[in-house]
């Protein structure tokens, strides 16, 4: 397990440090439909704003995406700005945490790509 959180910062703490305890910790974070698109379009534009990652997003309802976005920033993995505008706008982007999820979600990308035709 990663020494940047402890077990107990793991949902998944019941694994009970088994050898898969890394991987349910991993699908606790992306494990939400969208967090992972998530995740991706924010590597993919840095930071945007909600209705603009709605955008990116497309089917996703806003109280859906809201959903998403706080859990991960309960997680530690989404940053939430709020931007000294009128109208007052917020913007999301990565933290180091979920920055560190880039080899991990272009490997989701690389499987979906090699066998989308296979399942989808």
């Amino acid at each position: 397990m990663n020494t940047a959180s402890s077990a107990s910062d793991c949902v998944a703490s019941w694994c009970a440090d088994d050898d898969w305890c890394g991987v349910t910790c991993t699908m606790e974070v992306l494990g939400r439909k969208w967090n992972p698109v998530v995740v991706h379009r924010l590597l993919e534009r840095d930071s945007l704003r909600f209705g603009e990652l709605a955008e990116e997003l497309g089917d996703v309802t806003n109280k859906v995406l809201s959903e998403s976005l706080e859990d991960l920033e309960d997680r530690g993995v989404v940053e939430r700005t709020v931007e000294n505008e009128k109208p007052v706008r917020v913007r999301y982007s990565l933290t180091e945490r979920g920055r560190s999820l880039e080899p991990v979600v272009g490997a989701l990308e690389d499987w979906g790509e090699d066998h989308l035709a296979d399942d989808c």
